[in-house]
């Protein structure tokens, strides 16, 4: 009996929780909200309202009691273990989600576009499909969608964005040596640098699609250009929304003096986050705005 009360391989399970089933309720009313806007419906935005609210009421209390269990010291090595492969997982399920949107690039770009213009198409059906176009990228497809667009300079705001990100993978990773060293104070300051890096990076893609939007025409209907560069950069720029979120309730959690030095998986799981954040936007900033 001894043994079994200070053996380290027992998971911990946790007592049954409503969290989950009170969640999955906010979000299918913000997916019912979603549903009705696009629709047309006339219940309004407040299902949106309602389910927003509850889902980040939820997952506040959730991961507040995830915290807790584990600043309490609940967790166990075999839990530790499970946690990094967790993430892990999710980590390799975000880089599949984005070689999706980069395959569907490709593909566009390298195959579909210079077919339509009669490229290795023996049977000349471009002719029926659309005699004339021309394989230029970017393009906006045969038909002209959307009308006639300009591109962002890739020199301008992305490069600036690109530097920034890359900054701010460094200053998270002197912000883990820091924990690692118990310097408490140097860790949370480099932290708060992560955090202002990632605000000013939404800053300046938000000023980026506006120019898009209202000066050079550069929309997600503006044919197979519009609609690859949107979901990238969209997608990536909710990553890291949600990247810059995670960073912040981080750098809370260390000013109220959670983490240890020699525990602290929450901090490096979001580190984690992070530099793959990095990595993807540096393929964005190559294939989407330079070449």
């Amino acid at each position: 009996m001894a043994h079994a009360a200070t053996d380290n391989s027992r998971y911990f399970v946790p007592q049954p929780s409503p969290w989950p089933f009170i969640l999955t309720a906010g979000l299918v009313a913000i997916i019912y909200g979603v549903a009705g806007y696009l629709e047309n419906k006339h219940w309004g935005p407040v299902p949106i309202y309602a389910g927003a609210a509850i889902a980040i009421y939820i997952v506040f209390r959730w991961l507040r009691g995830v915290a807790l269990e584990s600043e309490g010291g609940a967790y166990n090595a075999q839990v530790d273990r499970t946690y990094r492969w967790g993430m892990a997982w999710f980590i390799f399920s975000e880089v599949m989600f984005f070689g999706a949107f980069f395959g569907a690039l490709f593909y566009a770009r390298q195959l579909s576009v210079p077919w339509l213009s009669g490229e290795g198409a023996e049977l000349s059906t471009n002719q029926l499909l659309w005699p004339g176009f021309e394989k230029d990228w970017p393009t906006n497809g045969p038909g002209a969608m959307g009308g006639s667009f300009e591109t962002i300079p890739a020199w301008g705001v992305p490069f600036i964005n690109t530097v920034i990100l890359l900054t701010s993978g460094v200053t998270i990773t002197m912000a883990h040596h820091a924990l690692k060293a118990a310097e408490r104070l140097k860790c949370i300051l480099w932290m708060f640098a992560t955090v202002a890096l990632g605000v000013c990076f939404l800053y300046l893609q938000a000023s980026e699609y506006i120019e898009a939007y209202q000066h050079l025409n550069l929309k997600l209907s503006s044919g197979i250009y519009g609609s690859t560069f949107f979901m990238l950069t969209g997608f990536h720029g909710m990553h890291v929304t949600l990247g810059t979120i995670m960073l912040a309730v981080i750098t809370a959690r260390l000013m109220v003096g959670h983490f240890k030095p020699e525990s602290h998986f929450g901090f490096e799981g979001v580190a984690w986050y992070w530099h793959f954040v990095d990595v993807v936007w540096v393929g964005l900033f190559v294939f989407v705005y330079i070449l």
